[in-house]
């Protein structure tokens, strides 16, 4: 036979490929009522979890009830095509990746079915978000009790294919222990209810008489044993559980269609005992003396991961924990708060700790809670700033162990020149770290160091994975934890379920190479060219972007994470709405596999469409995601030298405009106040045309001032000095807001100086990505600003968004600047600026606020950027009733005018915004500074909002007649 005849046509294959895929979407589409998407975006999407890997899916099918599931796993056995079950997508251990169907519960399938408060019992839908199931147990006193950090957007079916535990395991128990039953489909097509036991499987019973004694001497040894298959439930001693058993089978086994899990009473306020030591591994030794004292949870926490907390969250973050430089967080509870005081005096009495704190307000040991929460996202950096890569990430070991593991632990990550910040569950035995493993370049090292710490935690009578699961980051490492008579056991298990492998292959069973479909040293390094500077990521774009791991807190409801991200995904539930599922695609394009590796990538640009720039993940997402920047750059490289959207001209060169307009004011809001024609200038602009054209000021601020105003560096000596800056939307849409804050601060006692010219900081220019415009305004403000910085004089922002400018892109876009670094450290919020050093010594109080009730909308980039502390704190101390919304107003800027954006731009207000100002009393104050926070408001519910400046100036004895003279 010759060679010609032996040899495969590629063409040909790839024919019978697209004609076998296409037969596959074609089906599911027949037989799914729910969504079935194979674009290049979406299987982009979802390409990656939590993980270091990347399995490109065929096709992701968001089913909408059982039926779906049922169809779904239909077509995949009669096309062998494997399954993969997904939920919020935060697996660390790549559980949720595989290649042929990836079925997401969270989007449809994610309710709370039945809640029973008597019989203590909920029955969940798998897609269900832990918080959710928790808001709806709360009013009964009741919870689910396992609670990992990410309790805010991980689902209940992603915990019970994992097995997840979290903090309160000493107290509740793993998933396992919470789960009654379970509905499931298996791989042979077999549907029936866990509760009916061995009755269900043929075969399982016999198996489990036949590996007895491997079972009953290498499974279930301690609490945190969780890596491999939990055979031990099977054993007539521990009741033939299977429910259990299925538990921590990582979808390799059955697919979850419903649960039925136990809840818990919530403890009644139990006390935070937080114990500082001279080391961790001071602490990892105490830990087996405090479990004698039967705590809720003891976690621990590493010193620099405190730091990294403190760096991202400021000192106040941090202030609760004593003296110290590694502590652990002890949870005690009593029948009442004098048994639980005295407890937790008894336990720090008889503890090795050198520092303690008995924390009883419920606040602050939120605040506490939250440095463990936030420190699972801050530990994906290195103190020294280098990409710290999960995977050997939750190992656990008996807690008497715990204290000499660390110790070798560190020593070989030592060896090995790497770095992690070591946290987690102290009590359990089990360690969270993240460590700089040089995955950019290959997985060799990757693949060393997971070998040499397999096998020290084997040493130490340990599991590879005490909570995660072992999905493609351990499951090839099993061997060095079991026998083999173990690891066939877990095969023949699989076998019984799912003997085709198409449920979740390549995982637990027959597994993939640990340093297989590895995401990052696919991607290769792509410099900004006269773009944004990423310098904490040396210029390169793609290490940028890489910066999302998937944590998927942009994910999570901001009532139960307490940030502003991602407020379109909040409006939509749509992965690509979300700030990780853009990080996906960007990171598809850069590796260039089934996106063009270009800017124009028409699948960049769908995902990028709905981003608001809000900049909310550049502050809340705690790998230090900054998506604003992302679409900026995109926009910028995309561009560049070609012609533009329409909106880019119109919104992007708004400030242009207005200067232009202001003069003729009067005529542009006569013309545009007559609807029809205000509908054709919005159309003809890129617009939608339900917006309303904001009305100009008839007299700006810098007109009013042209002949008053004095230069900055000629004031009369005295009085310090500030020189507030009234930017291009207070200057032509709001003067009052800097006449307002001329009385504050003049009442303050300081010195007002202006700028010798208007300036502009390129605030539109640089979100619709024309950086060269922005640098042009952005040096003029420099030029302008620099002689007032140096002479020691503050600059006041009036707009949180162009104030934030100068903060943070102003950096970005002049890193090598020494100017633009003293000006961003010099730039205040009122707010600020009333708190800080800059105050006149025997300046008077300000006016009180006792009788004001405030519905307060944080600007995003003021939240991002400056945050809202210094204005809540100001506005506490002057007796104010606040109510704090959480999330974006929907307009930011120019995204919630433009057209296309509107249903998104409303749905995002009726997030926290339209709800509020609904509920608000009739003299309750609507407290925005942010133009488009108050446009958002007046557009959508006629509510008028007003400046903190213009708040406190009414209150002043000097602001007589201030709102009458503004209009004039």
């Amino acid at each position: 036979m010759s060679d010609r005849s032996v040899k495969t046509d590629p063409s040909a294959e790839r024919i019978a490929a697209d004609g076998r895929l296409s037969d596959l979407v074609h089906r599911l589409r027949s037989d799914v009522s729910g969504t079935v998407d194979d674009s290049k975006r979406r299987r982009a999407e979802f390409s990656t979890d939590a993980s270091n890997y990347r399995v490109v899916p065929e096709v992701v099918v968001f089913p909408r009830d059982i039926d779906d599931v049922l169809a779904v796993e239909d077509v995949a056995r009669s096309t062998l095509t494997p399954i993969t079950s997904r939920g919020g997508g935060t697996s660390v251990a790549g559980n949720s990746i595989g290649p042929g169907i990836v079925i997401d519960f969270s989007r449809h399938m994610n309710r709370v079915l039945d809640l029973d408060p008597e019989s203590r019992i909920a029955r969940v839908q798998p897609g269900t978000v832990m918080a959710t199931l928790q808001t709806a147990a709360a009013p009964h006193g009741l919870r689910f009790g396992p609670d990992p950090s990410t309790w805010a957007r991980c689902t209940i079916g992603g915990m019970i294919g994992n097995n997840a535990c979290g903090s309160h395991s000493l107290q509740f128990g793993r998933t396992a222990e919470n789960v009654r039953e379970l509905d499931v489909i298996d791989g042979t097509g077999r549907r029936f209810s866990t509760s009916s036991g061995f009755d269900a499987v043929l075969g399982l019973e016999e198996l489990t008489e036949r590996r007895l004694s491997t079972i009953r001497t290498q499974l279930g040894r301690f609490g945190r044993q969780v890596s491999g298959y939990s055979l031990e439930h099977l054993l007539p001693e521990n009741g033939r559980d299977l429910t259990k058993t299925l538990v921590g089978t990582e979808g390799t086994c059955v697919t979850v269609l419903d649960a039925t899990v136990s809840l818990v009473p919530v403890p009644s306020r139990p006390l935070l005992v937080v114990l500082g030591y001279p080391s961790m591994i001071a602490a990892a030794d105490d830990v087996p003396s405090l479990i004698e004292h039967r705590p809720g949870a003891i976690e621990g926490l590493d010193p620099r991961l405190v730091d990294a907390v403190r760096g991202h969250r400021g000192a106040d973050a941090v202030a609760a924990l004593p003296d110290g430089e590694g502590w652990l967080l002890v949870e005690i509870s009593g029948d009442d708060s004098v048994e639980s005081r005295s407890r937790a005096r008894n336990l720090v009495k008889e503890s090795g700790a050198q520092s303690s704190r008995i924390i009883d307000s419920e606040r602050d040991v939120r605040a506490v809670w939250r440095i463990r929460e936030d420190g699972a996202g801050f530990a994906g950096r290195t103190p020294s700033g280098k990409q710290a890569w999960p995977g050997f990430e939750d190992a656990a070991v008996p807690p008497e162990n715990l204290g000499q593991y660390l110790r070798d632990f560190e020593e070989l990550i030592d060896g090995y020149g790497v770095e992690g910040m070591p946290y987690g569950h102290f009590g359990d035995g089990c360690i969270h770290v993240r460590l700089d493993i040089p995955l950019e370049r290959d997985g060799d090292t990757l693949r060393a160091l997971m070998t040499d710490a397999a096998k020290l935690v084997a040493s130490h009578g340990g599991s590879l994975s005490g909570e995660h699961g072992d999905g493609r980051a351990r499951s090839e490492l099993l061997p060095y934890m079991y026998s083999q008579e173990a690891i066939d056991a877990f095969g023949e298990f699989k076998q019984l379920f799912d003997p085709a492998d198409i449920l979740n292959p390549g995982v637990v069973v027959r597994p993939r190479s640990i340093d297989e479909d590895l995401r990052r040293p696919a991607a290769l390094p792509l410099l900004s060219v006269n773009g944004l500077a990423f310098d904490n990521d040396g210029g390169d774009f793609t290490a940028a972007v890489h910066r999302c791991v998937g944590i998927g807190k942009c994910r999570a409801d901001n009532a139960a994470s307490g940030g502003f991200m991602c407020p379109s995904y909040l409006a939509t539930a749509d992965e690509k709405d979300s700030t990780r599922g853009r990080a996906r695609v960007l990171q598809e394009m850069l590796n260039g596999s089934i996106v063009q590796r270009d800017w124009r990538a028409p699948e960049v640009h769908e995902a990028l469409d709905l981003c608001l720039s809000c900049k909310a993940c550049s502050n809340d997402c705690p790998a230090g995601v900054d998506m604003a920047a992302y679409k900026t750059e995109v926009l910028h490289q995309s561009y560049k030298g070609r012609l533009r959207p329409i909106t880019h001209y119109v919104l992007g060169w708004l400030p242009r405009w207005a200067r232009l307009a202001s003069p003729f004011a009067r005529v542009v809001n006569a013309i545009t106040s007559f609807r029809p024609l205000e509908k054709l200038v919005l159309g003809i602009g890129g617009m939608d045309t339900r917006r309303r054209i904001p009305m100009f000021a008839t007299t700006s601020f810098s007109r009013a001032r042209s002949r008053s105003r004095q230069p900055a560096n000629s004031a009369a000596k005295g009085s310090p000095k500030v020189m507030m800056w009234v930017d291009s939307f207070s200057d032509n849409f709001s003067p009052t807001i800097a006449r307002a804050a001329q009385v504050v601060l003049e009442h303050a006692g300081f010195e007002v100086v202006l700028p010798a010219r208007p300036v502009c900081c390129g605030l539109t220019w640089i979100t619709t990505g024309q950086l060269d415009g922005a640098r042009r305004r952005l040096s003029q403000l420099i030029e302008e600003f620099s002689p007032v910085v140096e002479a020691g004089i503050p600059v006041l922002g009036l707009e949180p968004s162009c104030t934030a400018v100068l903060r943070s892109d102003l950096r970005e876009l002049f890193p090598d600047d020494p100017r633009a670094i003293a000006i961003a450290r010099n730039t205040f919020t009122l707010a600020e600026l009333l708190a800080s050093k800059h105050m006149p010594e025997d300046a008077p109080e300000l006016p009180r606020l006792d009788d004001v009730e405030i519905v307060v909308q944080p600007h995003c980039h003021q939240h991002s950027v400056m945050g809202f502390s210094a204005d809540a704190s100001l506005l506490n101390e002057l007796g104010a009733s606040i109510t704090q919304l959480n999330g974006c107003c929907g307009l930011a800027g120019n995204f919630g005018m433009e057209k296309g954006h509107y249903d998104v731009s409303t749905a995002v207000a009726e997030n926290a915004l339209l709800p509020a100002l609904r509920d608000a009393s009739e003299k309750s104050v609507f407290l925005a500074d942010g133009f488009s926070c108050r446009t958002q408001a007046e557009q959508l519910s006629d509510v008028t909002g007003i400046h903190l400046a213009e708040l406190l100036a009414s209150r002043t004895s000097s602001a007589g007649g201030l709102r009458d003279s503004a209009r004039g």
